[in-house]
């Protein structure tokens, strides 16, 4: 955190750059760092510094867990991964599958717009900035925490490089990640037993809907 006291970079952009990775890194599979940090406290502590120093109002849940590691980890799965499968005819392999219960794709929810065209427009957006998805990854371009991983770039441009990436930055919420994050959080808050997911899904709301307002506030007046 010592980037905080940095005169040479905008503060408040730069904080927003780091809840956006710290939210990108809550949709990856908890492993045992991440866990630790969020069962002792730091990582809470770290979300309030940076909602201090963001410029922005944010009524923020706490991000802490009582579950342990495996009960946090079967969490994800339920929630992000698995989704269900049903032989519908034997003879033909005709089956019949679901998504899990909360899909992390924009595309998902986005039934005006096809598949081909969110995830063409986000490839054409990262590779405008220089940035791609690692190959490594094998995952779709409109995968929220890329998304996200984008913003907090976006972000710590605007604090560093350009502060006209702003504008970016706002184009970009309003055309994806404000729609993600309301569809995750929409399909979170109609399951039960979310834990520590639930708290993420209403930071990741109430922050993009912040950020989002104090952009357009700043660029145009209100008017988005």
């Amino acid at each position: 955190m010592d980037w905080l006291r940095d005169e040479s970079i905008e503060t408040s952009a730069a904080a927003r750059g780091g809840v956006y990775a710290l939210l990108a890194r809550s949709f990856i599979d908890p492993d045992g760092e991440f866990y630790a940090a969020l069962a002792d406290g730091r990582l809470n502590a770290q979300l309030q510094s940076l909602l201090d120093a963001s410029g922005l109002s944010v009524d923020a849940p706490s991000l802490t867990t009582d579950d342990d590691h495996d009960m946090l980890a079967a969490r994800y799965n339920d929630l992000f991964v698995i989704g269900f499968s049903e032989v519908l005819d034997p003879t033909d392999g005709t089956v019949s599958s679901q998504d899990p219960p909360v899909p992390l794709y924009e595309s998902t929810y986005r039934s005006e717009v096809s598949w081909n065209d969110v995830n063409l427009d986000l490839a054409r957006a990262y590779e405008y900035f220089g940035v791609d998805v690692d190959e490594s990854d094998r995952d779709n371009h409109d995968h929220i925490r890329f998304e996200l991983e984008f913003m907090g770039y976006l972000c710590r441009r605007e604090a560093a490089v350009d502060a006209d990436v702003a504008r970016a930055r706002l184009d970009f919420l309003d055309r994806h990640l404000r729609v993600a994050a309301n569809g995750v959080a929409d399909r979170l808050a109609d399951e039960p037993g979310t834990g520590f997911y639930g708290a993420v899904a209403t930071l990741l709301e109430r922050f993009t809907e912040a950020d989002t307002e104090e952009l357009a506030a700043r660029l145009d007046g209100g008017g988005g």
